[in-house]
């Protein structure tokens, strides 16, 4: 069982995505996190427990990201949650939703400034 952790520019996604649907790959995967100066997109793959995982650092939300839902269609469900709960620009979905795939009260909860712990008396 190989696990592997790649980290790639944006310009080299949709080929890594390709290269791994050709090479029989099923998309396990697509998940974002915040980090204190940037976003962190990570792409899982897997074939017969040889697990691949792509790594994109994104400087900031307003940074354009393509999808890969014309490679692996169930994409769009992750990339259309990552677009509402993260904010990123994830363009040419193969569904989009449009900002309303989940409704929160908050606009891209997961991607708001950090609030400073209010002190104690």
């Amino acid at each position: 069982m190989a696990q592997e952790i790649m980290d790639i520019t944006l310009g080299e996604l949709m080929d890594k995505a390709r290269k791994y649907q050709a090479q029989g790959f099923r998309l396990v995967q697509i998940c974002c996190t915040k980090l204190p100066d940037t976003l962190e997109l990570q792409y899982s793959f897997d074939k017969e427990y040889d697990f691949k995982s792509l790594r994109l650092t994104l400087p900031d939300a307003s940074t354009p990201v393509p999808s890969i839902s014309g490679v692996y269609l169930p994409a769009f469900l992750y990339e259309n949650e990552i677009h509402d709960l993260f904010g990123i620009n994830v363009h040419g979905m193969a569904v989009d939703y449009k900002g309303h795939f989940y409704m929160t009260a908050i606009k891209t909860p997961f991607n708001q400034p950090a609030q400073a712990e209010e002190k104690k008396a």
